[in-house]
């Protein structure tokens, strides 16, 4: 589904919300708190957006890992950064369920919009669990559903009608279909700060933006 979506994922997530999703991805590279010369992993990593903003803040010296296992995805990617010259960013194939790399790899960690995709979401956060540095930091970006009215009201309006017809637009009404669909399955922001506890993680922290549509956790190893 997103090797189809690939070629209309930007243009689509700055639609769905409204520009302001890049915003909101400079934020969860901000939370991963990271200093020039480090290591960072950007999980689940789409068109590059996240893993270029850890680029930013780690710097010519450091180092930024993109993985994501649409290769269609990932070209782009590939492309957008050659194009801004960002050279410590490099993006490769990865399962997010099984990560190949050793203990201990990266400074920080993070997911933008792609840990509600997991099949498996507990071993998905053992997973980035293990490849963090002890004393790194995970940063979590995720759609989350409102519990107050009138907001909660409008998201069901816009998530479950208005968004999948604007992907029939796009190209690939399934595809959008599953957007809402996946995020009613996804554990609220207390459940997956509950679960990242579970995996390890501590100092565990939630912030929600855009009156409660966006989560943003971030937790230490």
């Amino acid at each position: 589904m997103f090797d189809r979506i690939s070629g209309v994922y930007d243009r689509m997530n700055r639609v769905m919300t409204a520009g302001l999703d890049q915003a909101w991805r400079e934020r969860a590279a901000d939370r991963a708190r990271l200093e020039p010369g480090q290591k960072a992993l950007d999980l689940c990593c789409g068109t590059g957006d996240l893993a270029l903003a850890l680029a930013r803040r780690v710097g010519p010296e450091g180092e930024v890992t993109g993985a994501d296992f649409s290769r269609p995805m990932l070209d782009l990617a590939v492309a957008k950064a050659q194009s801004r010259a960002a050279g410590q960013v490099r993006f490769e194939w990865a399962d997010a369920l099984e990560l190949p790399y050793p203990d201990h790899s990266f400074d920080a960690v993070t997911v933008g919009f792609g840990a509600r995709n997991l099949a498996d979401l507990d071993r998905g956060l053992s997973e980035m669990h293990r490849v963090l540095v002890p004393g790194g930091r995970l940063a979590i970006l995720e759609i989350t559903q409102p519990k107050r009215q009138p907001l909660a009201g409008f998201f069901r309006l816009w998530f479950d009608r208005a968004v999948p017809l604007i992907g029939m637009l796009a190209g690939d009404s399934s595809a959008y279909a599953y957007l809402p669909e996946s995020v009613r399955s996804f554990p609220d922001a207390r459940s997956l700060a509950a679960k990242l506890d579970a995996a390890g993680f501590r100092h565990v922290r939630w912030t929600l933006m855009a009156g409660g549509i966006i989560a943003l956790h971030s937790a230490v190893k």
